[in-house]
């Protein structure tokens, strides 16, 4: 697709200081379409109550005039800073007072993006929508683009933010959109409950620093004298996603494995018993860049996510950085992971965990990693946004 106006309005601003998913999917955009990304506005409580964060600083200069409502990312990139100020109405005890409200918050809104439309000269524009499904709820009519895109990553009405009305609001968005696009087969079949052009797209990733071919890594020093095989895992260790109870069980019932925990912990993590466990070590919070030696030094990658509302649907980044360096992975099984179902050991059970283990020590060899470093090369940004392209090319 090319030559084309998008708009992009979302629940990440640009200047957030993590990953984002809708950031490199402008990004990609952008290479051959003008794009239009619309941060979300300041709302009163966020106003009066991080005043000093930076981000909320930048965001009252923009409304005092001090700094341009545009940023310029390339030449067809622009970034866009709403002069317009929203009411907060999710703790509204009524969900009639939340619709009313809401209405009002989007016609601001869509104000300022019309202002922006018309100052950048876009016409005949898709809407894409990363999952803001208060704030531009009714920006398929407000804007009245040719085509309006929900997008859905995660599984946002079963967090306490979005839940009250987030349940009766997505479902009907999903239905008036002409189509939504998910990066998991979770997702999609829940929207396609309500809207049958909707597609499950698959999940970008820029898995560049763990590519062997190009990059010289090195195994990770404080992991070259421990007692092998060695079982690891990389990310946040936080109880809301991990099984704890999981993690102690490996330990326990395979003393002769060492299983080794990088990143930071939670409060749970840190209080658990796991600390006591001789063959568990915790290695703490690593640079990026670092972390393909130490992905490099496992015999063994897992996921032990724990089955619950945050991980049912949820597409974990982790598995193809596992996979870019052909690591046999074993993971929990979720409707998510069977999008690996060819190149991860998905466990069901716990139980099954010291089972696949065993069975992915024993039969891995350089074909399957070859193979695996193959499939993770597939989910890149460029091919997840040639998915968007297709799942459009299908609306005519």
């Amino acid at each position: 697709m090319q030559g084309k106006d998008i708009i992009i309005t979302g629940i990440q601003p640009w200047d957030i200081e993590i990953g984002s998913n809708c950031k490199n999917i402008a990004l990609e955009f952008s290479k051959n379409n003008r794009v239009l990304y619309v941060n979300y506005p300041l709302d009163r409580n966020t106003l009066r109550n991080k005043k000093n964060e930076t981000a909320v600083v930048k965001r009252i200069k923009i409304l005092n005039g001090e700094l341009s409502c545009f940023e310029y990312i390339n030449k067809n990139l622009t970034v866009f800073y709403p002069k317009v100020i929203l009411e907060s109405i999710n703790k509204l005890p009524f969900y009639f007072l939340f619709k009313w409200f809401n209405k009002q918050n989007n016609q601001k809104f869509s104000a300022e993006i019309k202002r922006a439309i018309y100052e950048c000269g876009f016409h005949d524009f898709i809407h894409f929508n990363d999952s803001d499904m208060f704030r531009s709820f009714y920006m398929k009519e407000m804007l009245n683009p040719v085509s309006s895109i929900y997008y859905i990553r995660d599984n946002l009405i079963k967090n306490p933010y979005w839940k009250k009305y987030g349940q009766f609001v997505e479902p009907e968005l999903i239905a008036k959109s002409d189509l939504v696009v998910t990066n998991s087969l979770y997702y999609a079949e829940y929207a396609a409950k309500f809207n049958k052009h909707s597609y499950m797209i698959g999940q970008g990733c820029d898995i560049s620093i763990y590519d062997e071919e190009k990059n010289h890594i090195e195994i990770a020093t404080e992991l070259m004298t421990l007692k092998k095989p060695v079982i690891g895992y990389i990310g946040f260790l936080t109880s809301r996603r991990l099984d704890i109870n999981l993690v102690r069980m490996i330990a326990e019932r395979r003393p002769d494995w060492t299983i080794v925990l990088v990143g930071p912990e939670d409060a749970n993590f840190l209080a658990s018993d796991l600390h006591n466990f001789e063959n568990i070590i915790f290695l703490g919070s690593k640079p990026a860049d670092e972390l393909p030696s130490y992905t490099k030094g496992f015999d063994i990658c897992i996921n032990p996510q724990i089955l619950n509302d945050a991980t049912i649907g949820n597409y974990p980044r982790k598995i193809d950085e596992y996979l870019a360096m052909g690591k046999p992975t074993v993971a929990t099984w979720t409707k998510a992971m069977e999008y690996f179902a060819d190149y991860v050991y998905l466990a069901k059970t716990p139980e099954d965990y010291i089972h696949l283990i065993d069975k992915a020590l024993s039969e891995n060899n350089e074909e399957k990693e070859k193979a695996r470093k193959k499939y993770a090369a597939m989910h890149s940004w460029e091919n997840n946004v040639e998915a968007i392209y297709n799942a459009i090319l299908k609306l005519k």
